[in-house]
């Protein structure tokens, strides 16, 4: 909450030491993470000349980190959560040096080789995520959440311009072995800054609860709360129906009639609109009036969704584009405060597994939504219509969840979480 009088520190969790540490260790693997997507589709694209071989890139990665995600939740609520990311972190070292050793023959090792490492990447990512995401809310305090949750937010921008950029530069000039040690490089600097943090107490269990019963008490707590449901349910939409990223190349070629150029700046302009509205939140933090900014900014996202679909003035569609990721970015850091401030200790990792899901789910999905539905009403409409899914759902996120709409963000004005035991959270229906 931003009270009168009151200056806001902007750069108040960057002043916790452990969350600078936090901070360098994900911006590195996220930075390796966005250089691995480029160069390992560029690399199967050039042995096969198959856009199918790609698709099925996205889906070998999401099987296995989406389908083990509720069980790594279960995991970083039961374990130390920094030994889990260390040793998922490690293994996307062991998974880029295998990468760099396949690409010095690839025509000997074949395809196959190359799913089989990227299946073993999606494991670690299914354990690691829900465990990082637990593990951020015990770096820094409570009353630092907003501010926390801004800056990760900002570095996610930051890797996601430069990351592909550097990928595909390094492949161009210094070949794919050589990119691929570059990322290798990129993990183990992560690592090394996650061995900065020190280890946080891990939340007493249930005796004698099972793994299935754990899950269910994680999947119960979050489905009886109206500002998890619609939160998540808001993000599962938008990603689903309201975005178009996937169908760029179409608006680039022959609707805009702007080239390869004009695509990069297109693919570039929400990712430049998200970094600038989560600066802007370090120093106007949306913690008072939250859930109404949360449904307002979701919102003005279909919107910017409707006239990037309508427009063919290659200026507008930028600016659209822009807005729509200003909007993304807010939405982004609410999102992420949210899971961390209505999140019970003991249940975290739990809580961020299905949030995982959620967000797994909507991403991999979403392409593949927006190409059915633009083979059969056209490019446009289906952009447009999207747009306009969008702004039903926040209506009826709106009505039905008064909760979400009334959340607030300072931790001041949250009412104590209720006992886990209890499995669902009362006062929160």
């Amino acid at each position: 909450m931003v009270e009168i009088g009151r200056r806001v520190d902007p750069y108040a969790a960057l002043r916790v030491p452990e969350f600078r540490f936090w901070l360098g260790a994900t911006g590195f693997a996220s930075l390796a993470n966005r250089a691995l997507t480029v160069a390992l589709g560029f690399q199967i694209y050039q042995l096969t000349g198959d856009p199918l071989a790609l698709g099925f890139l996205g889906l070998v990665g999401a099987i296995p980190s989406i389908s083990l995600a509720l069980f790594g939740g279960h995991v970083a609520d039961r374990y130390d959560r920094r030994t889990i990311i260390l040793v998922t972190r490690g293994m996307s070292v062991f998974a880029a040096l295998i990468f760099a050793l396949l690409s010095v023959s690839s025509a000997a090792y074949g395809l196959a080789a190359l799913y089989a490492v990227v299946f073993l990447a999606g494991i670690a990512r299914g354990f690691g995520d829900p465990a990082a995401s637990a593990f951020e809310a015990q770096v820094v305090p409570r009353e630092l959440y907003v501010n926390a949750s801004t800056w990760a937010g900002t570095m996610w921008e930051i890797t996601a311009i430069f990351g592909p950029a550097l990928g595909g530069f390094v492949y161009a000039f210094f070949g794919v072995t050589a990119t691929y040690l570059m990322i290798a490089t990129f993990f183990a600097l992560a690592w090394l800054f996650m061995t900065r943090i020190e280890k946080k107490p891990i939340p007493p269990a249930v005796q004698g609860e099972s793994i299935w019963t754990s899950i269910r008490v994680g999947l119960s707590y979050v489905f009886h709360s109206q500002i998890f449901v619609g939160a998540m349910a808001l993000d599962l939409f938008a990603v689903l129906f309201g975005g178009a990223i996937a169908l760029l190349p179409i608006f680039a070629a022959d609707i805009l009639q702007v080239g390869p150029q004009g695509l990069g700046l297109l693919v570039a302009a929400p990712a430049a609109g998200s970094l600038l509205s989560m600066l802007w939140a370090t120093r106007h933090p949306p913690s008072k009036h939250s859930g109404k900014i949360f449904l307002g900014v979701v919102a003005g996202f279909g919107v910017s969704m409707i006239v990037f679909a309508l427009s063919r003035n290659f200026m507008l569609s930028l600016l659209a584009l822009a807005f729509s990721g200003m909007f993304d970015g807010v939405s982004v850091v609410i999102r992420e405060t949210l899971l961390r401030i209505y999140s019970p200790e003991e249940l975290r990792g739990r809580i961020a597994a299905v949030n995982w899901v959620f967000i797994g789910s909507s991403n991999e999905l979403g392409a593949f939504e927006s190409g059915v539905a633009a083979s059969l009403l056209g490019t446009v409409p289906a952009v447009a219509l999207g747009g306009l899914v969008t702004l039903v759902v926040v209506g009826v996120t709106a009505i039905f969840a008064p909760q979400l709409r009334e959340m607030e963000l300072d931790p001041k004005y949250v009412p104590p979480l209720p006992q886990v035991a209890q499995a669902e959270p009362s006062g929160y229906e």
